[in-house]
């Protein structure tokens, strides 16, 4: 397993391992331990939810800048910026990121990221440049997958993997502070596993809980967006978009390969601070029209249903916004 680890005992005492090396078989330590924790910690939660539907506005207004636009809605639900290039987008979630930082270890003492695979590391990189790298409180940052694949931890399709290579071994982040995932698990068992852990950690207030629907609350979720349209592993017609209960559930049929994941459900996604969705490339810029502008679509799309508590603002290149 891997950074973070939080192995327990029933008394709940915590150790933490470094960074795994990512070399073949590297001795991973187990996050959680399900059978090694009292029961009143493992308790499920069954919590009703709302499933909401993200920006589709009839109308968009432009604000334009020197490289970036700023759509607002006509609902004003979810701000849109349009930048010149992918690079020109990187430096504006940098700053993003940077400002929410520095509002959260100020507020709660930490700093609660939800990061997905894809190209979303490589927007990221800025992160690892000055300013940031040396004047942002990494020692406050608790870093969280809001997907994985079920898969050894030095995998190429491993997302841990991808932000370690991009991202973690780039900056002072505590090895205690990274979570992934116990890769030794089944993806039914490395579900339930990371579940627990995050429960632990709302009761501990690393991270916070949502006062609306009980579910944890990050201060931000990183997200991606696939060019059928999904977010995390909640893929169109699957039945987990649905799910409504669990907060971290797993999936052994995924349409994209591997098979095998574990995600976050929209109850868990949608309770967030904020939901920065980052879109690049020309590929997805169909779907982006179909949540975006007046394109259709025969069912709701994933990412259609993101609609968190706080604010979501889209960062789009000009590929992506092309056909809006």
């Amino acid at each position: 397993m891997a950074s973070s680890s939080y192995a327990f005992t029933p008394t709940l005492r915590t150790s933490l391992t470094p960074y795994p090396s990512l070399r073949p078989s590297p001795p991973y330590t187990t996050l959680i331990s399900q059978s090694s924790l009292s029961k009143g910690l493992a308790c499920s939660l069954k919590l009703s939810w709302a499933s909401r539907i993200g920006v589709n506005p009839k109308k968009l207004e432009w604000k334009a800048s020197s490289s970036m636009a700023e759509i607002t809605t006509e609902r004003g639900k979810g701000k849109v910026q349009v930048f010149d290039t992918e690079d020109d987008l990187a430096v504006s979630l940098a700053k993003y990121t940077a400002d929410l930082s520095d509002k959260f270890a100020k507020e709660r003492g930490a700093f609660t990221v939800v990061v997905s695979g894809g190209s979303l590391i490589k927007s990221l990189r800025k992160l690892v440049e000055p300013p940031y790298i040396d004047s942002m409180e990494w020692s406050k940052w608790h870093m969280f997958w809001v997907d994985e694949r079920v898969v050894p931890k030095d995998h190429e399709d491993s997302n841990y993997k991808l932000a370690f290579d991009g991202f973690l071994s780039k900056v002072p982040i505590p090895p205690g502070n990274v979570y992934a995932i116990n890769d030794a698990l089944s993806a039914e068992g490395a579900a339930d596993d990371y579940e627990t852990c995050l429960k632990h950690l709302v009761k501990t207030n690393i991270i916070d809980v949502s006062q609306a629907t009980g579910f944890p609350k990050f201060d931000v979720m990183l997200l991606g967006m696939g060019p059928d349209g999904h977010v995390a592993s909640l893929f169109p017609g699957h039945p987990l978009v649905q799910a409504n209960e669990q907060w971290v559930a797993f999936i052994k049929d995924s349409p994209k390969p591997p098979p095998e994941r574990i995600t976050f459900t929209f109850p868990v996604i949608n309770s967030s601070a904020n939901i920065a969705l980052v879109v690049a490339g020309a590929g997805k810029a169909d779907v982006v029209n179909v949540a975006l502008g007046n394109g259709q679509s025969s069912n709701l799309l994933p990412v259609q249903m993101v609609s968190p508590e706080g604010e979501l603002t889209w960062f789009l290149d000009k590929g992506a916004a092309s056909k809006l």
